[in-house]
C-alpha cells in the first residue's frame, strides 16, 4: 500500500466510527476487494426471486380462476427477464456506473411487476402484492451490500410505485393511501438507517483488514532487514562469519553429493595492523570495505559467497570449483587488490595493500571431508602464503596435507 493510503486509514481509524467515508483509491479498493461477495449475493437473490414468481403464478394457477390467473401473466412477465439480466451482468466485474444502472433498473422493474400482478388482479391482490412489493424491497435494502444511494434509490422506487397506485386504489381513500405511504416509509427509513450502519462497519472491518497488513508487512520488513543485519558485516557489507557457516552447513548437507567438488579461500590483508597504525583506523576500515568489494566483484556468479571472517580476514566459498578455476579467482583477487594501489607505505611488500591467499580444493571423489578440515587446509595455506613473503597464494593439497604455489 502506499503511503496516502496508510495514512488516510489511520486518520479514518483515529476518528469516530460514524464519520467513516471511503473515497478515491480506498473505495475501490473496497470495491474489488467485495466485489466477489457481493455479485454472488446479487445473483443468488435475482434467481431466487425468478424462482418465486414461477412459483407464485403456479400455485395461482392451481387456486384461482383462469381469468385471474390470465390477468396476472403480462405484468408477472416482467420479472424473469429482469431478474436474469441482472445475474449474467454480476457474472464478471464491470464499471460501478454500468453496475448501478443495471441493478437499479432491475429491481425498479422487478418491484412494478410485483405490483402489477396485484393491481391487475384486483380485489384483496391489490394491497396485498403493494405490501409484497414493499417487502421485496426492504431485503434487497438490507441485502445487498451496495452503496448507499442506490438503497435509497431502491426504497424511493418502492415508495412511490405503493403511493401511485394506492392513489388509484377504487378501495381506500386519497387519505388513506398517504397515510398507508408514510407508515411504510418510516419502515423503509429504518431500513435505510439499518443499511447505512452496516456499510459503515464493513467499511470499518476493510479499514482495519488494511491496517493490519500495512503493519504486517513493516513487521516482515523489519524481520527481514534484522534477519539481514544478522547475516551480514556492518562494515563491509558482505556476509559475516555466521552466514557463512550456515552457507557451508547447507552445502555439506544438502548439496555435496550433487556438486563436482568445492573450493574454499582464505583471504587475508597482509599487514593491515601497520596500516592501522600508520595511517589511522578510518583509513583501515575504508581499506577493508575496498577490499571486500575487490573481492565480491571477483566472483563467478550469484553461486560464489564472500564473508568477512576476521578482522582482516575473508573467507570465499567457490561450490563446484576446481583447482583451476580456483587459482583463476584466487589471481584475480590478489591482481585487483594490488592495481587498486589503496596505501600501506609501512607494508613489508610494497608500499600498498596486498593480499595473501591460502587456498583449500574439495574433489568429489577425496572422501568425506568436513566443511571445518577443508577451512583448516585453508588457513595451512595461508599461513604457508606469509611465510613465503606475502602478496602470494598458496595451494593446500588434501592427498598430501602438503601446500604448493
Amino acid at each position: 500500500m502506499s503511503p496516502a493510503i496508510v495514512e488516510q486509514v489511520e486518520r479514518l481509524l483515529g476518528g469516530r466510527t460514524r464519520d467513516i467515508r471511503l473515497n478515491g483509491d480506498l473505495a475501490r479498493l473496497f470495491r474489488e476487494r467485495s466485489w466477489p461477495q457481493t455479485a454472488k449475493i446479487i445473483r443468488a437473490w435475482m434467481i431466487w426471486v425468478i424462482v418465486l414468481d414461477v412459483l407464485t403464478l403456479g400455485l395461482y394457477a392451481i387456486l384461482l380462476p383462469t381469468e385471474t390467473v390470465m390477468t396476472m401473466l403480462w405484468p408477472a412477465s416482467l420479472l424473469p427477464p429482469a431478474a436474469l439480466v441482472a445475474a449474467m451482468v454480476f457474472l464478471r466485474p464491470h464499471a460501478l456506473w454500468l453496475q448501478g444502472v443495471i441493478i437499479l433498473s432491475a429491481v425498479f422493474l422487478i418491484l412494478l411487476s410485483v405490483a402489477l400482478v396485484g393491481v391487475h388482479a384486483g380485489g384483496e391482490f391489490y394491497e396485498r402484492h403493494l405490501t409484497i412489493m414493499l417487502f421485496v424491497a426492504v431485503t434487497a435494502i438490507i441485502i445487498f451490500p451496495i452503496p448507499l444511494g442506490w438503497a435509497i434509490a431502491i426504497s424511493a422506487f418502492a415508495l412511490g410505485i405503493y403511493f401511485v397506485f394506492q392513489l388509484h386504489n377504487p378501495n381506500i381513500e386519497v387519505g388513506s393511501a398517504l397515510a398507508g405511504t408514510l407508515f411504510f416509509a418510516s419502515g423503509v427509513v429504518a431500513t435505510i438507517v439499518a443499511r447505512r450502519t452496516a456499510t459503515i462497519l464493513a467499511h470499518k472491518t476493510f479499514l482495519l483488514e488494511l491496517r493490519d497488513r500495512s503493519r504486517l508487512a513493516e513487521l516482515t520488513d523489519a524481520n527481514s532487514q534484522l534477519e539481514l543485519l544478522a547475516r551480514t558485516d556492518p562494515l563491509t557489507g558482505v556476509a559475516n562469519r555466521r552466514s557463512m557457516m550456515e552457507t557451508l552447513h547447507h552445502f555439506w548437507n544438502a548439496d555435496l553429493k550433487q556438486t563436482s567438488g568445492a573450493a574454499m579461500l582464505m583471504c587475508d590483508v597482509d599487514d593491515f595492523k601497520r596500516l592501522n597504525d600508520n595511517l589511522g583506523h578510518a583509513e583501515g576500515d575504508r581499506c577493508l570495505v575496498k577490499v571486500a568489494g575487490i573481492i565480491q566483484s571477483s566472483m563467478r556468479d550469484e553461486r560464489d559467497q564472500v564473508a568477512r571472517y576476521g578482522g582482516e580476514e575473508f573467507l570465499v566459498f567457490l561450490p563446484g570449483a576446481d583447482e583451476q578455476e580456483a587459482r583463476v579467482i584466487a589471481e584475480r583477487i590478489r591482481n585487483r587488490v594490488e592495481a587498486a594501489s589503496l596505501p600501506n607505505p609501512t607494508s613489508r611488500v610494497v608500499p600498498y595493500v596486498t593480499v595473501s591467499i591460502g587456498v583449500a580444493i574439495l574433489m568429489q571423489d577425496c572422501g568425506l571431508v568436513s566443511a571445518e578440515h577443508l577451512q583448516r587446509q585453508a588457513d595451512a595455506a595461508l599461513y604457508r602464503a606469509k611465510n613465503a613473503g606475502r602478496n602470494c597464494l598458496v595451494f593446500h593439497s588434501p592427498e598430501t596435507g602438503q601446500t604448493s604455489d
